[in-house]
């Protein structure tokens, strides 16, 4: 990886960027109220950690990437991790109930801990990684099991496409890199892949609508 204006890892680095405006964005759009369509406060709890997580993600990555070591990738990993954590609790409480959601969350972020304290105690990332597929897979098996009060569901499907294909190319990292003749890694892409995932879905909380008003607003489209 090259090292650019004295940055070490300069690339993986930067491309941190992205998640720390789209965190800082959508954490202050959850909790402020107006831009968001969100109906309950359980979801807002749970999107306005998501972002925050996201945010974290920028410094935590950024911090790890200057000087890469064992001690430093705990703050690279729990970010994430806690991203995921709520992200998933967003959309439990959104499809099953907030009472259930607000306790996934709770349970999922301290799973989070404990995944990343055993990590660093035991030098054993199995956890980690279990928990950072799982979750995220987890997210359409419960968007197609059960149905939305919402409409715009599909940008949760778009959104673990372009989780699936920024793992790929984190884990294509070397031979992405020597196919660009050494421009950018396919660690670096994997930062920008999964930067687009909270923009997509910023997307979504933008532009959706419960559908029960929607139906009313056609409705009364229609009688007049």
């Amino acid at each position: 990886m090259r090292n650019l204006f004295g940055v070490p890892n300069t690339l993986n680095v930067m491309t941190n960027f992205p998640f720390l405006v789209v965190g800082v964005l959508g954490f202050v759009f959850a909790l402020q109220g107006g831009v968001f369509n969100i109906s309950s406060q359980g979801e807002v709890w749970a999107w306005a950690l998501f972002y925050a997580g996201i945010a974290g993600v920028a410094f935590g990555s950024a911090y790890y990437h200057l000087k890469p070591d064992d001690y430093r990738v705990l703050w690279d990993t729990l970010p994430m991790m806690v991203a995921f954590s709520s992200l998933l609790s967003s959309l439990v409480v959104e499809r099953i109930g907030q009472r259930i959601g607000m306790c996934c969350m709770f349970a999922f972020v301290v799973a989070s801990f404990l995944c990343v304290l055993y990590e660093r105690n035991y030098n054993d990332i199995r956890f980690c990684m279990m928990f950072q597929l799982t979750l995220p897979l987890a997210i359409p098996v419960i968007a197609i099991m059960y149905r939305s009060k919402y409409t715009h569901s599909r940008y949760w499907f778009f959104s673990t496409g372009v989780y699936l294909l920024a793992k790929f190319e984190g884990v294509t990292d070397k031979k992405l890199y020597h196919v660009n003749n050494y421009i950018i890694s396919g660690h670096s892409l994997e930062h920008l892949g999964l930067a687009l995932i909270p923009i997509l879905l910023t997307v979504m909380l933008i532009y959706r609508e419960l559908k029960f008003q929607r139906y009313l607003i056609k409705m009364s489209c229609g009688y007049t």
